[in-house]
């Protein structure tokens, strides 16, 4: 730990946080790397020892979309003193600092902590033509390579910094191109344009907490967020499955919240936390408030329109293949399933009643003008309908 950087603790004590702030804002973290309540006591170690990460937020080819989901998070970590927790030492769209100033900030976090900043990454970068986007009298692409060969951690916030997202779509006369294909190290991907704020707020913890990557999928992305379809925890997802869509904007079925599949939502092929996670304080997400999954977590999402377009199959569901025929097929099934369901159940009850009708059998007295036939043949039950053999 270097001795002019103070811990998380001293950071926060510094700004007037008592221990009960302390304490409290560790518990958040937990929960925010989604940790058991046993993992605190690691969380409060950690943060009394290890030294606050130094960051460089880069921009480049983008709109600030990521930087405004984060900033406007309503997380605590975010609203309270996640820019006094982390030493944001550069980034341009809120350095106080300008031109050469602003440049040395950068320069000197990546000479005098080499191997310990993290880098976060925003927009995409334009080989085809260098001139689109200089800072400082340095193309983007020399920039990113400089910062990123001493970072501990590289982040690429948003679809444009992963996967190129609008500036890459055709023609792409930048030659836009997503950060993981121009560095050579591991990066972290976050999709989405923008994503979610408290998405971000989770990557930067659990980096905070373990001092490692989270665990990504093939794609970069990290599991924890990016391992589920929308479709798979929406609330819609029921009608989808009973054939009920959305057929028009505003029409009785999108007044009672019916799926919106047929007006063109992606949320089957998108994997991002939004049905989970949600906007704005985890208030609502877009299917939520009526409209369709537009796919921005996916590459190449905007040329895979128009917006609107009715999907027609995707693989990985046998009785999904289109939304036209899943109301019909699901109706057939269920019509098949409700008789096979009569039919097992009325022999279940045929079984058990005659299994009952065999055990409460009585044996009447054997008599002078009882047939001890009868008595023999009914002592034994009868054959297997239970009726009598005789």
């Amino acid at each position: 730990m270097e001795k002019n950087i103070p811990t998380i603790r001293q950071a926060m004590e510094a700004k007037g946080y008592s221990r009960r702030d302390f304490l409290l804002f560790c518990g958040l973290a937990t929960a925010a790397a989604g940790l058991e309540l046993s993992g605190l006591a690691q969380v409060v170690q950690a943060f009394e020892t290890k030294a606050r990460p130094p960051v460089v937020w880069l921009h480049f080819q983008e709109c600030t979309c990521c930087s405004e989901s984060f900033i406007r998070s309503t997380h605590p970590i975010v609203a309270d003193i996640i820019f006094d927790t982390l030493s944001l030492d550069y980034t341009e769209t809120l350095l106080a600092a300008a031109g050469a100033q602003a440049e040395k900030c950068r320069d000197d976090t990546i000479k005098n902590n080499q191997g310990k900043y993290i880098l976060l990454v925003e927009g995409s970068i334009p080989l085809g033509n260098e001139g689109y986007c200089m800072i400082g009298g340095k193309s983007a692409e020399q920039i990113l390579k400089e910062a990123a060969a001493g970072a501990a951690a590289v982040i690429a916030w948003g679809s444009c910094a992963s996967t190129g997202c609008v500036q890459a779509a055709s023609p792409n006369p930048t030659t836009a191109t997503p950060i993981k294909k121009i560095i050579n190290k591991p990066v972290i991907n976050v999709p989405g344009c923008p994503p979610i704020a408290e998405v971000m707020t989770g990557i930067v913890t659990h980096i905070l907490l373990f001092g490692k990557m989270p665990e990504l999928d093939s794609q970069g992305r990290p599991k924890e967020f990016y391992s589920r379809r929308v479709h798979d925890t929406c609330y819609r997802r029921p009608y989808y499955d009973a054939g009920l869509f959305v057929e028009a904007w505003d029409d009785e079925a999108a007044r009672k919240g019916y799926c919106l599949y047929k007006m063109g939502c992606k949320g089957p092929t998108t994997y991002n936390a939004c049905s989970v996670t949600k906007w704005n304080g985890n208030l609502s997400y877009p299917i939520q408030s009526g409209h369709g999954c537009i796919g921005c977590s996916e590459a190449g999402f905007w040329d895979n329109g128009p917006f609107y377009q009715h999907l027609g199959a995707f693989p990985g569901f046998g009785i999904e293949s289109t939304a036209d025929t899943i109301g019909v097929t699901a109706a057939a099934v269920t019509a098949g399933g409700i008789a096979l369901h009569a039919l097992t159940s009325n022999l279940r009850k045929r079984k058990l009643i005659e299994k009952n009708k065999e055990e409460s059998v009585v044996v009447a007295p054997i008599s002078e003008e009882t047939d001890k036939k009868e008595v023999v043949e009914t002592e034994k039950g009868g054959d297997e309908d239970g009726k009598s053999s005789s």
